[in-house]
């Protein structure tokens, strides 16, 4: 069985980001966040859990996906999150070296429907 030096987080950037948010939030740049706490169904069988929740000051509800790497699968996944639930932004977390951590808004896939 493999141990999971990170535990509770899947990763060291998860952990760190974690640090971050608790730091803004002392901070009061936002009102409190919370790991892993929803799962969102995208599909048939299919679910997606956000690595983080993050209440901001006004109230509004974003949802933080940290990537060190991002797989199709994850891609997919919160693209498809984004679209099904548009009431809340779904955001893509990464770390740089030089700048540190960048935040991107995933934007809603609006269809396209061809006529024939």
């Amino acid at each position: 069985m493999k141990i999971n030096k990170y535990a509770p987080y899947a990763s060291s950037y998860e952990r760190d980001y974690a640090k971050h948010l608790q730091l803004r939030k002392l901070a009061g740049e936002i009102r409190d966040w919370k790991l892993e706490p929803s799962r969102f169904l995208i599909g048939f069988d299919c679910r997606y859990k956000p690595d983080f929740q993050v209440v901001m000051n006004d109230g509004t509800i974003e949802f933080h996906e940290v990537k060190g790497f991002m797989r199709d699968d994850a891609n997919v996944k919160l693209k498809t999150a984004a679209t099904t639930f548009p009431q809340y932004p779904f955001i893509l977390v990464t770390w740089d070296k030089s700048t540190g951590w960048k935040l991107k808004r995933i934007k809603v896939i609006t269809p396209k429907i061809e006529e024939g």
